[in-house]
């Protein structure tokens, strides 16, 4: 079988493909979780390697930023990629695959939700963050590319973007978090004060 030839129109077309196969239930479940973590004002913690770290990152400051701005409330929101040295001293003086765990165990309460994004969902530490998020009585939502990979079953609730492009996967990935910054932005979500 012949490969197809990369052009910008060829990729669009694929992306528009990958999109109509989305399941808008699984949006409106891993939506509905994080409107739920709002609410209750526990934090919400993301994490991810390579790209997906931009991505996890890129959730975090569009939702702490614009959701103060559009309500006056705070999210507590926090991005465990965002600590170069952290993830360097996990990483160096422990081992790779508790770059993010580690920091859960100082950082996560129960009922908080930690947010993963990757492609593929089989990194060694994002396994780890999933099992730690568990052990600490917290959730976790899977934002996944490929076939979910190892992580889709031991997450709570998945978004999934069922493609084997990682850049088509990355494009999805950050859509999903802008749709996530529009529907808190424009529903009247109030955290609790209890």
């Amino acid at each position: 079988m012949k490969e197809k030839v990369f052009s910008a129109k060829n990729y669009i077309d694929e992306h528009n493909k990958v999109f109509k196969k989305i399941n808008f239930d699984s949006y409106n479940a891993a939506s509905e979780l994080v409107v739920n973590k709002i609410k209750q004002n526990k934090k919400i913690i993301t994490c991810g390697n390579g790209g997906s770290a931009y991505t996890a990152s890129h959730f975090i400051t569009d939702w702490n930023k614009m959701y103060f701005i559009a309500t006056g409330n705070k999210l507590r929101g926090i991005s465990l990629v965002d600590n170069v040295g952290l993830v360097t001293a996990f990483g160096n003086d422990i081992d790779y695959d508790s770059i993010f765990s580690g920091q859960l165990d100082s950082l996560m309460d129960k009922d908080d939700l930690l947010i993963v994004v990757s492609g593929s969902g089989n990194s060694r530490n994002i396994i780890s963050a999933i099992n730690k998020a568990h052990q600490l009585g917290a959730q976790v939502l899977g934002v996944l590319g490929y076939d979910g990979g190892k992580a889709m079953p031991l997450c709570d609730e998945v978004f999934h973007v069922p493609s084997w492009d990682m850049q088509i996967c990355e494009d999805i990935h950050l859509s999903f978090g802008h749709l996530v910054m529009k529907l808190i932005c424009n529903e009247s979500i109030k955290p609790s004060t209890e």
